[in-house]
């Protein structure tokens, strides 16, 4: 696992976003809470943004920043959640949507109408909820960069997961059309599509009955990737230095889209 304390950051020195201010989504497990580790030890000032009131207060608090309770399913809370950041911290350069669900594994046909709806809510409106509050605050800042946690699945089919699937290539979608709107205002904005890491959406699959080395199989690299890989992409595409990548959606899976 590799070391996301000051000064070890894979790429990064412990000033590379000093004084950042970073909204993270989904920060209280997984992909979510290493990119707020990551950008902490990368210098960043870090707002922690989750529905889970209790993770997102212990991370907030490892980070030694801001909890903000943050339902992407609301509107209002994740326009208040950007206020209070801005309100805090006078602008925000940099956000990363990774909120998301997993929902059933059905076929397409059996998908209950209800469970769609509740899946497409949060890992595909949920986004451009974020998007819409986010980039106003941004721009009035001069710019800045946001990433869209999407998945492989966002990239290829993804049998018995349809929801999943076409929320994810909504994602990258939804990512590709705003890059190509603010790019000239200094805002650029990418995609992480990683493939599957060891989060807590995956340790509920593994728990539920598929097995772990099944998973592994079907990756080229023979091992699931970990958050700290993910959150280490996300810094490369926020940092100035990569300032030409744009639109672009990055999989990060150990080689399953490469064939």
């Amino acid at each position: 696992m590799a070391d996301l304390s000051p000064g070890a950051v894979p790429g990064y020195a412990p000033d590379a976003f000093a004084g950042a201010v970073v909204f993270i989504t989904g920060g209280a497990s997984g992909i979510g809470a290493a990119c707020a580790r990551a950008f902490a030890a990368a210098g960043a000032r870090v707002a922690v943004g989750d529905l889970r009131a209790e993770g997102t207060a212990a991370v907030a608090r490892e980070v030694n920043g801001m909890a903000l309770p943050c339902d992407v399913r609301d509107d209002a809370a994740v326009e208040a959640a950007v206020a209070a950041v801005v309100a805090r911290h006078g602008r925000l350069d940099v956000a990363v949507n990774a909120a998301g669900v997993g929902g059933l594994e059905v076929k397409t046909a059996e998908y209950p109408p209800a469970s769609w709806d509740a899946v497409v809510d949060v890992n595909l409106t949920g986004v451009f909820r974020c998007l819409r509050n986010e980039i106003p605050a941004m721009l009035a800042g001069g710019g800045g960069a946001i990433v869209n946690v999407a998945s492989v699945a966002g990239l290829a089919g993804f049998p018995r997961h349809p929801a999943y699937a076409a929320a994810k290539h909504g994602v990258v979608g939804l990512t590709r059309s705003a890059a190509l709107e603010y790019v000239r205002q200094g805002l650029r904005i990418n995609a992480l599509c990683p493939g599957f890491t060891w989060t807590p959406m995956v340790e509920g699959m593994v728990a539920n009955g598929t097995p772990r080395d099944a998973l592994e199989r079907g990756i080229p690299a023979r091992r699931l990737g970990t958050v700290e890989e993910m959150a280490s992409v996300v810094l490369a595409l926020c940092a100035p230095s990569n300032a030409f990548l744009v639109g672009q959606a990055i999989a990060v899976d150990g080689g399953m889209t490469a064939g």
